[in-house]
Formats: C-alpha cells, structure tokens, sequence
C-alpha cells in the first residue's frame, strides 16, 4: 500500500492534469498584494500592477552595479511578483512610433486589400486587424525607423532581465478597431499555445519551464483609455503552475472575468509581462479608436538545437523505408522513428502562409508523414507536400 502511495504521488507531481486545478490553491496565489517598498525602482503599484518611470530606470541602469540591480529587481518582478510591468514613456520621442504607424497602416491597409495576414489566435475573426513578423516587414520598410525603434533602451533592459543575452526578437501588430470583442483569457506561447490533450503530457517541471522561454511585450501606439479596450490582466496568475491547463476550466475562466484589471496606457508607454500570466485583449467600446499594439515576443537564445538538422530531405528519404516496413515494425516503433526524423513542433512559421486551421497550431511535419503513411501516399506526392510545408513557413 505504501508503494501504491507513493507512486501516485509521484504520478500526481510529474503529471499535471486539467481535473486536478483547484481553485483555491490558485486563489491563495493570485490575491497576492504587490508592495512598493519591495521594488525600490518603481514609482508606483497601481492595481497590483508594477509602474516604472522610464527615465528613472534608464539613469539607474547607467551604471554596471545599477544596471545589475535593475535587471534583478525586473525578474523578480515577472518571476515571483506580479508578472506584469508598465514603463511609462519609454518611447520619449513619440515622432518614432507615429512614423512605425504610418507603416503598419500601410501594410494592413495592403492586407484588406488583397485579402492577405489577419487572423488571431486568441478572437472571433474580424475582431482586429493583425501583422504577423511586423519585425521584418518593418525592418525592410524604413530600417532607419527599425534602429530608432528597436533601440529602445526600455525593450533591451526588460528582454535582458528575464531572458539574459542574445533574446531573439519578435513581432506582431495588432489592432483592435472599434466594437472589436475581447479575446478569450490565456496564457502564451509555448504551452498556451497547445490543446489540454497536449499540455497533459509534458511534465510538470516543462510547465515551470515554457514561461522562461519567452518574454511578452506591448508598445502602445496610441493613447489607450479604458474605453479602447487595453489588455486585461490578472496579476500574481504566473505563479500557479497547472495554470496552462486551469485555464480550460470555466470556473478559472469566471475568476478571470471578475477580478481581472485594466490599465490605461499613453503612446510611447510599453508593458512587458510574464507569457505565463492570465490576460486577454479588452473589447474596444470607443466610438473611434483603433487601438494599436506592437506585441513583441521576445525568446530566449536556448529555445535551439545545438546543429543544423535538414527534416525535410531526411522525411523525403525515410518515408517510402517506413512504407516498407509497416509490417515488420510495430506502430509505435514506426512513430518513434517518424519523431526522431521529422520536425514535430509547429513553430516558428509564417503565419500569415501557415495559418493555424481548426486549432492554435499549423500542422506539423511530423504529422503531416503520419498522414502520409496513414493513406498511402505516392513518393512523390509526399515530397511535392514537405516542400510545399516548408515554403509556407518562409518569410
């Protein structure tokens, strides 16, 4: 019996599981109180919400000691804190943002055009007007505006603080026009971006991995009242690991809708949040506001492997071997060999191509080999497939 016990407990602590989220357990952590006095380079907590002066920080990060301190009281604050910090004007010359606007127009207004990008993970179609990778259209639209842009000293420092050196960056424009419903609460990429099924098998200590893998961001690019809808945000939410799975639950759901808090943010303002944090996109109730956010998603420089693998030209050569031996080799052998070759992860890829249909996440490669195999495609048919794969995932 004490063998039986303690491997459940082990089971329960390697595996979590969406029926297991106890509401209780989560509350205790996210009716936490942030404490200025705990942040000595804040000015302010409103709403629970951390408020950096961005002149402030800049000036104390001039140092190496200064830079340290601040860097380390960053983390915490995403890490064990509230999750979520506003710098206010951190673009102090705003003629920069107004100048990336002016090309983020463009674009969606080429878009609506030819019926081209749009989409959103997290809202009903028509809601918003979306750039996926506005960080290389910007970059080879006005690279004078991307230096100024993405000099930020602000973006560097936060990106810093949680990731360490050599972040990758990323980005995608979003505009939520008026009457523009919220989104559904969330969590972000990686594990937010997958089915409970999905989330259930990895381990818990991947749970507590995934939100330091990435850094979520926000630059306001106009003026956000409360009326335009800014993003809703639930502090203290990150520290509750089972979250990704919690919040497929209709009771973390309610919870969401009624303690969550909003605020308003000016242009040239940026938040940065921890990707683990319950938030959502609010509905815009402006009669003329169209909101603007360029969301970056900055990732951590381990997300790699260590070498240069070619999937697509191995999966092009491994497929008709693995139609051979069908037979021979059981199913379960044929998919660990399918997982040791092709790529199994739906990212990164060009979403604007690649769209995500019936789910969060593109087809993979791996999963499009098991369809083959599954209904006996020709050779060539799969290879014509694979390329075609991997040319939507191109920028």
């Amino acid at each position: 019996m004490k063998t039986d016990n303690r491997q459940k407990l082990r089971v329960d602590r390697v595996w979590l599981s969406e029926e297991a989220c106890d509401l209780d357990d989560f509350r205790s952590l996210a009716e936490k109180t942030t404490e200025l006095a705990d942040y000595s380079s804040a000015s302010a907590v409103e709403k629970n919400v951390l408020i950096y002066d961005s002149r402030k920080v800049t000036a104390t990060a001039a140092t190496r000691e200064g830079r340290r301190a601040v860097l380390a009281e960053i983390c915490e604050a995403f890490g064990e804190g509230p999750g979520v910090v506003v710098f206010k004007r951190a673009f102090e010359d705003t003629s920069i943002i107004d100048r990336a606007s002016a090309i983020f127009d463009a674009i969606i207004e080429e878009q609506r055009r030819t019926s081209t990008g749009g989409g959103d993970h997290f809202a009903k179609p028509g809601a918003n007007d979306r750039i996926w990778n506005s960080l290389e259209k910007h970059c080879l639209a006005d690279p004078a505006n991307f230096a100024e842009y993405y000099g930020n000293a602000i973006i560097a420092l936060a990106s810093e603080a949680w990731l360490g050196p050599s972040y990758q960056m990323t980005a995608q424009v979003n505009r939520v026009n008026p009457g523009g419903a919220a989104q559904s609460a969330h969590r972000d990429y990686h594990l937010g971006f997958q089915s409970s099924e999905v989330i259930e098998q990895f381990p818990a200590h991947v749970h507590r991995l995934s939100p330091v893998l990435t850094l979520q961001g926000a630059v306001a690019h106009c003026d956000m009242p409360l009326e335009s809808g800014p993003t809703l945000f639930l502090p203290h939410s990150q520290t509750y690991v089972p979250g990704y799975l919690a919040l497929r639950r209709q009771e973390f759901r309610d919870y969401f809708e009624a303690n969550h808090i909003q605020l308003p943010l000016e242009k040239g303002d940026v938040v940065f949040f921890n990707p683990a944090l319950f938030h959502a996109a609010g509905t815009n109730r402006s009669a003329d506001i169209k909101r603007v956010a360029n969301l970056l998603q900055v990732s951590s420089a381990f997300g790699r492997a260590m070498e240069t693998v070619n999937r697509e030209r191995m999966s092009a050569k491994l497929f008709p071997a693995l139609k051979a031996l069908q037979d021979p080799l059981s199913p379960d052998e044929i998919a660990n060999a399918v997982a040791a070759c092709a790529e199994g992860y739906s990212f990164p890829t060009n979403l604007d191509r690649d769209r995500p249909l019936g789910g969060l996440a593109p087809k993979t490669q791996a999963q499009l080999m098991h369809e083959a195999l599954r209904e006996g495609w020709s050779d060539e048919a799969f290879e014509t497939a694979l390329a075609e794969q991997a040319r939507k995932k191109l920028s």
